[in-house]
């Protein structure tokens, strides 16, 4: 048998969420070379991810359907046919736009026919590219982007564009891809303008970043302090939260909420976003007493999932509440409609009967017990982490 290493022998398995767990390599230090993201964009064999409103184009309820340059070339033309970043910048012009179109990374694993490389041979893989086919009326490819989409359905008859968030069916690693082209597509589509001067604002590093360029048409633009030192570029955001599973302090229930919404007695971990200067053990800890009054001790981290509903990064944790005071109290925030301390035993069993919040209850489910998010959610994991014991956590305090 394999050495497992320390970390496994001490801290017990790592955890890989759904949407983490991307087989591509992001190769983030290529995106500003045009001659390799133009020669990776129109090889035969690059795969493109397509998203309208947001939502993949798939061919099965677990699969990806992927497109060709030949599918795309019509929509996004070459956007990397400029000699540089440099010259795209400054061949700015406003009044024409662009789908946004962005480089995901190479798979490494590819057979050597559908690869791409660069730096002499150094890196090679299949690309994957994703491209935004939303017709948006105010823009100017408008017309484009709703022909383009009835080309596809005469291409690709069974494929459809699915609602990815209700129904999170497909396979991890598609799911991984998906998941980091939705969140870039979003970040760009809605950040069109430069926060500093409110002029326009154009895609660059591959769809990664946002500049806004000092001239337009050749013409010099209004100044625009964000063009002063580095400050010419807006990066996408990630809005860090937190989610935990809380023990109790007799270390045999576990604390679990409810929101209005949710279906009948459906319960999951309690969770907030980070707010600035705080750490993730004090993020835990207020939100735990906010949501439920309960006061927490001791947190350790767990694992994360990146949550592409628009940018969150859901850092999961496990918490322990202090002695005499754990007693419920929904008073200070009223987010919850409802919170409770859950012996194992009854978590235990539950487990067997997990579901999506717009799923039926599963076969064998008996009405009034607790329901409890499925596995591919990071709630799922932290409670079995505390419930089954699949988790060795670190004893030694910070």
């Amino acid at each position: 048998m394999a050495d497992e290493g320390f970390l496994t022998r001490k801290f017990g398995d790592g955890v890989e969420n759904y949407y983490s767990g991307s087989p591509l390599n992001r190769l983030a230090f290529l995106r500003t070379n045009h001659s390799f993201l133009s020669a990776a964009l129109t090889h035969p064999s690059t795969r493109f991810v397509l998203l309208n409103n947001l939502e993949p184009f798939a061919s099965t309820p677990s699969t990806l359907a992927f497109a060709t340059y030949a599918d795309v070339e019509p929509l996004i033309g070459n956007p990397f046919s400029s000699v540089d970043e440099k010259s795209a910048i400054d061949s700015f012009n406003s009044t024409i736009d662009h789908p946004t179109t962005i480089f995901l990374g190479v798979d490494e694993s590819a057979a050597a026919d559908d690869s791409v490389s660069a730096e002499n041979g150094k890196y090679t893989g299949q690309a994957y590219f994703s491209v935004d086919t939303t017709p948006r009326p105010h823009l100017s490819y408008n017309a484009a982007a709703e022909s383009f989409l009835a080309t596809l359905k005469d291409k690709y008859p069974t494929a459809v564009f699915k609602s990815a968030r209700i129904d999170l069916s497909l396979s991890r690693e598609h799911a991984a891809i998906w998941a980091s082209a939705r969140t870039l597509t979003n970040w760009n589509v809605t950040a069109p303008f430069c926060a500093s001067c409110g002029q326009k604002t154009m895609s660059v590093n591959a769809g990664t970043k946002r500049a806004c360029p000092p001239k337009d048409q050749g013409v010099e633009r209004r100044p625009c302090a964000a063009r002063e030192g580095i400050h010419n570029i807006n990066f996408p955001r990630t809005d860090p939260s937190v989610i935990m599973a809380i023990i109790s302090p007799d270390g045999k229930k576990l604390l679990l909420g409810r929101q209005k919404r949710w279906p009948k007695d459906w319960y999951s971990t309690l969770a907030g976003f980070l707010e600035p200067g705080e750490s993730i053990e004090e993020a835990v800890r207020r939100e735990v007493w906010e949501e439920s009054g309960v006061t927490v001790g001791r947190v350790v981290i767990h694992s994360s999932q990146p949550w592409p509903f628009p940018a969150s990064l859901m850092i999961g944790a496990i918490g322990e509440a202090v002695p005499g005071k754990d007693t419920i109290d929904l008073g200070n925030d009223p987010e919850l409609e409802g919170a409770k301390w859950f012996p194992f035993e009854e978590v235990i069993e539950a487990l067997n009967f997990t579901s999506g919040l717009y799923d039926k209850p599963p076969e064998g489910y008996k009405d009034g017990n607790l329901r409890l998010p499925p596995k591919n959610a990071i709630a799922n994991q932290l409670i079995q982490a505390v419930v089954l014991g699949n988790v060795h956590l670190p004893v030694s305090k910070i």
